[in-house]
């Protein structure tokens, strides 16, 4: 059996991204800042980690505080203890991200326009994807959780429309 690749994984991530914002957009809103700020914070308390438990050798320089470690922790619980602060910054982030994965997408297309039968139903779904995107950078404040709604369908078509693409290709 083969193993998953990176390109099933962003598939399926994308498909559970958009199942949780569509079923929970109030909540996902909150809960994804907190998530992003727990993985800033676990890195960071790896490093202190590493910095104060490393063994000392006479005669060598200690290495340097690593600041960055420190600052990941600072950012990452300021996001945990704020997570309303940074809401409305998430949505011109997830508005970018998902400009890039519909251009991305659109570009994979485009290069597999051969193996295709209905080239146009493939490329709008690539097209939805973008003006979806430009629709969440233009009105990022209209309704956050509409917004998260609109976010999360798209997120849905985006990883079952590129599954699907996958496992044509993959074929071949």
């Amino acid at each position: 059996m083969k193993s998953l690749n990176g390109s099933v994984l962003r598939c399926i991530f994308a498909i559970v991204l958009g199942l949780v914002l569509v079923l929970w957009p109030e909540a996902a809103v909150t809960y994804l800042v907190i998530t992003i700020g727990i993985c800033f914070i676990i890195p960071g308390l790896f490093s202190l980690l590493n910095y104060f438990t490393r063994e000392k050798v006479e005669g060598e320089p200690s290495p340097m505080f690593p600041i960055d470690g420190a600052g990941s922790i600072l950012f990452g619980a300021w996001l945990v203890i704020m997570p309303q602060f940074f809401v409305s910054i998430l949505m011109y982030v997830l508005g970018a991200l998902l400009v890039l994965a519909g251009a991305q997408q659109l570009i994979s297309l485009v290069s597999a326009r051969k193996w295709m039968v209905d080239k146009m139903v493939e490329l709008r779904k690539g097209k939805m994807t973008v003006i979806t995107g430009i629709m969440i950078l233009a009105y990022p404040f209209g309704a956050a959780a509409n917004t998260f709604v609109i976010f999360g369908v798209a997120c849905l078509i985006y990883g079952i429309s590129e599954l699907i693409n996958w496992y044509k290709f993959s074929k071949r």
